[in-house]
């Protein structure tokens, strides 16, 4: 395994693959491994010849109160993880490297940016969209591989990269989930017993409004509130959102007409949380 720590590193190594052949699959973390990130690793190494984990806590994508400082960072358990995965590359630059100083450049795409997450987070989806191109730049890899369970989040990206032309194909894998049914997350290390608990019921509201759907209601509102229901059982989880918006454009959908994502974020203690399912209306 190679461990790039600066861009100049990760081009040769990028280039090295290419003179070979070679097709590359890039996997963007923040490290705090999980099995969610690892299930994208597996997809990356079947798809691929050559596998990149880029581990990078980026700090425009947290808000000036948000959890930067405490956010989880072992990246030698992380390292370990990836090198059982058969990872070839990682690339963990510093904040320096990738932001030089002085840098006043951005990535934002418009319209989509400031929903769901990015209406409770100002300025957190331009922060992923920069970083992202950054790492496209960088890597150039031949296919990226993100997570369902950040629905908002790919859609975002799949249209940063079809709007600026960005030759990588952008590839979404499962939400993976724990026994309890809770989504795969970094910030899962934040609850304690009671809240872990707790947290299930994001999941739980889900499954409610799933039923309801799958039961022929069709009607937005009534399986909105189908969820939110779910919610009102547990007082010590605070929604922040559950909404049911096209997955492209993450507008609100006042009919069921075709595909929709229902997507729902929630603090649990200090931990924000999201999770989401996607119906199909078959027409």
């Amino acid at each position: 395994m190679k461990i790039c720590h600066t861009i100049d590193e990760m081009r040769a190594a990028r280039h090295a693959a290419r003179r070979e052949g070679k097709t590359v699959g890039l996997v963007p973390t923040m490290g705090a491994l999980h099995e969610g990130h690892l299930s994208l690793v597996r997809m990356a190494r079947a798809q691929c010849d050559l596998v990149v984990v880029s581990i990078f806590i980026n700090p425009l994508q947290f808000g000036p109160h948000e959890d930067l400082a405490k956010y989880p960072r072992n990246f030698d358990r992380d390292r370990d993880l990836l090198e059982r995965e058969g990872v070839e590359v990682i690339f963990a630059p510093t904040v320096e490297e990738m932001y030089p100083a002085g840098a006043i450049t951005y990535v934002t795409v418009e319209a989509l940016s400031d929903k769901l997450c990015g209406r409770s987070r100002p300025g957190h989806f331009r922060g992923v969209t920069t970083v992202v191109s950054k790492l496209f730049h960088v890597v150039e890899p031949d296919q990226a591989f993100f997570g369902q369970k950040d629905a908002a989040q790919s859609a975002i990206i799949r249209r940063m990269v079809r709007d600026l032309n960005i030759p990588v194909q952008v590839v979404i894998g499962p939400i993976v989930r724990g026994p309890d049914g809770l989504a795969m997350s970094s910030r899962n290390a934040y609850l304690n017993a009671s809240q872990r608990l707790s947290a299930v019921v994001l999941h739980r509201s889900l499954l409610a409004l799933q039923e309801r759907f799958d039961r022929g209601e069709r009607k937005v509102q009534a399986l909105i509130e189908a969820g939110k229901q779910v919610f009102a059982e547990d007082p010590s989880v605070r929604l922040d959102y559950f909404e049911i918006v096209d997955p492209e454009t993450l507008d609100p959908v006042d009919r069921l007409s075709h595909s929709a994502l229902v997507a729902v974020a929630a603090f649990v203690g200090k931990a924000r949380l999201i999770d989401n399912v996607v119906l199909t209306v078959n027409t």
